[in-house]
């Protein structure tokens, strides 16, 4: 089946910024007795989206998990995290070129477990936001990867804002993460995975269709045409 469109993750694919998510989590959390580690958070809790991660972390830590504490840490994290992704460029080197590379030969969407606010704020200032026809965020489905929430969301709205061209099929929708997380979600809405090694080790990317060291080494011909060795086509 050919590819007919493209969805990107944000954090740890397009932008840097799971480090300051980490500092942002350590920066409310610590203050109520909970010392997220490193390891933790990029071995396990990489790819969640804040509000699944702050329940889970309560809960461990046996603390109360109600929705009002959690809307609370999840305001205050934002506050802290926007603050920071404000003060600099976080895009990985090539990520720009490589998003507009794509755009150019398929229609793209952007699904982040990251708020609306967020995702305006770098996109803006890296000069993307015009190259996605539609972005899915944090706010716009319930449950966060690894459920395929938020990718048969995507699907759903680039058969309507798309509606005038053939429907696009799951099995024709490439997807671009860098977790195991987001590689779960994604096989589970019926897509195919190049994932990059940006933030995690490769080993945990093994689930993935292609895997990658990053967006700058990642020659889109190539992978299409990996993909259609095993089975896909272009």
């Amino acid at each position: 089946m050919a590819i007919g469109a493209m969805i990107f993750d944000l954090d740890g694919t397009l932008a840097d910024t799971e480090p300051l998510h980490f500092e942002a989590f350590n920066a409310v959390l610590r203050p109520r007795g909970i010392d997220l580690s490193r390891e933790d958070y990029f071995s396990r809790l990489i790819g969640y989206d804040d509000r699944d991660c702050f329940m889970l972390l309560l809960r461990e830590h046996r603390k109360p998990a109600n929705a009002a504490l959690v809307d609370r840490l999840i305001a205050d994290k934002t506050a802290v995290y926007q603050a920071s992704i404000a003060e600099r460029q976080v895009l990985f080197p090539g990520a720009a070129e490589f998003v507009r590379f794509c755009g150019c030969r398929f229609p793209l969407a952007l699904v982040t477990g990251t708020l609306r606010v967020e995702a305006d704020i770098i996109l803006r200032k890296s000069q993307l936001q015009d190259s996605f026809v539609d972005v899915v965020t944090a706010e716009d489905v319930e449950h966060g990867k690894p459920e395929p929430d938020d990718f048969n969301a995507a699907l759903g709205r680039l058969g309507f804002i798309l509606r005038h061209r053939p429907p696009i099929a799951a099995a024709e929708c490439l997807v671009i993460e860098d977790t195991p997380a987001g590689i779960e979600a994604a096989h589970r809405a019926g897509m195919c995975v190049l994932a990059v090694a940006q933030t995690v080790p490769e080993s945990q990317l093994r689930g993935a269709d292609v895997i990658r060291p990053s967006l700058a080494l990642t020659n889109l011909d190539e992978v299409l045409h990996r993909l259609a060795a095993h089975g896909w086509r272009n």
